[in-house]
């Protein structure tokens, strides 16, 4: 039986917890269980939650030397140091083999012991500038999902906990056995390749010199990179350099991105069909759009509109 172990601690965000809870520590009629779940924290005994109310907590640090998953299911506030006795459970944990998994914004805790650095990772859309600028050596991608290394796992937004759980589940099990568990779950498409069903907004203000918003309000043209470092006056390679440094990402990823964004709006709030839509967001034809659709979102337009679809 594969042990997880949650680590909690005050104030303990209750979505987040829920999301491990959901997928590792409950029984349901019909479905094989292989995890067992518990959960741990520094000092045992009442921990509050971000619900008003408090759990019992009856196991200490202790309970991760056992684990062979460990979860971080949020970390609040991100400020917060790690304690050396936490530190050293989970360095220990890692050590003798177990995977460390956070939900949200419990990547600034595995990031504060040091086992991100070098790598990518992610977390919720808003915290990524600050988890950015406080660990420069991890690589950041806030447009995904969740990333997996392997021995350490990130997820975004906490509702992003809950894919990030299933793919390890499918890791561990096969893809049956989770698509089972998502039935019983009653939850949408599965999410599979890591990339972020919903963009982050664009960056407020006048980012760029307002490149941005001329490019948004140009979408369904053959805009291209070269046609962005055009209207902004510089060579594309000094646009690229712009890009990174403010933005974190190419111009032809940003343009991309916000072709697929714009396609998702039109998806939910409207019934035109997909060669419409390719044509409007500038990709040009149904086929190129479901390719980069799927390769983004991981779902196909068709799926992804009777998921979201606005009435």
């Amino acid at each position: 039986m594969h042990r997880v172990v949650a680590l909690v601690r005050p104030v303990q965000s209750t979505f987040e917890l829920g999301c491990a809870v959901e997928v590792f520590g409950t029984e349901r009629q019909g479905v094989p269980g292989h995890y067992a779940f518990e959960t741990c924290t520094q000092t045992p005994g009442q921990v509050p939650t971000t619900g008003g109310y408090a759990i019992s907590v009856a196991r200490g640090l202790a309970a991760l030397d056992t684990a062979d998953t460990v979860i971080i299911p949020g970390w609040l506030p991100v400020e917060e140091p790690l304690s050396v006795p936490v530190r050293r459970a989970l360095l220990r944990a890692h050590a003798r083999g177990a995977r460390l998994v956070t939900i949200c914004s419990g990547v600034f805790a595995l990031a504060r012991t040091g086992l991100l650095d070098g790598r990518a990772a992610t977390t919720h859309w808003a915290r990524a500038e600050q988890l950015r600028r406080e660990f420069p050596r991890v690589r950041v991608e806030e447009d995904r999902l969740y990333v997996d290394h392997g021995d350490v796992a990130t997820s975004a937004g906490a509702g992003a906990g809950l894919d990030l759980c299933l793919h390890l589940v499918r890791r561990d099990h096969g893809a049956a056995y989770a698509a089972l568990l998502a039935r019983h779950m009653v939850l949408g498409p599965p999410r599979e390749d890591g990339r972020a069903r919903h963009a982050p907004p664009p960056p407020p203000g006048d980012a760029l010199d307002g490149l941005l918003a001329w490019a948004d309000e140009r979408l369904g043209t053959p805009l291209s990179v070269n046609d962005l470092a055009g209207h902004a006056g510089v060579s594309p390679r000094t646009l690229a350099r712009r890009f990174a440094d403010q933005l974190g990402t190419s111009p032809g990823a940003w343009l991309l991105a916000r072709r697929v964004a714009a396609a998702r709006t039109l998806l939910e709030e409207t019934d035109l069909p997909v060669e419409a839509i390719a044509t409007r967001v500038g990709l040009t034809s149904a086929v190129n759009l479901r390719r980069r659709f799927r390769s983004r979102v991981g779902a196909t337009p068709g799926a992804y509109r009777r998921a979201f679809r606005v009435p």
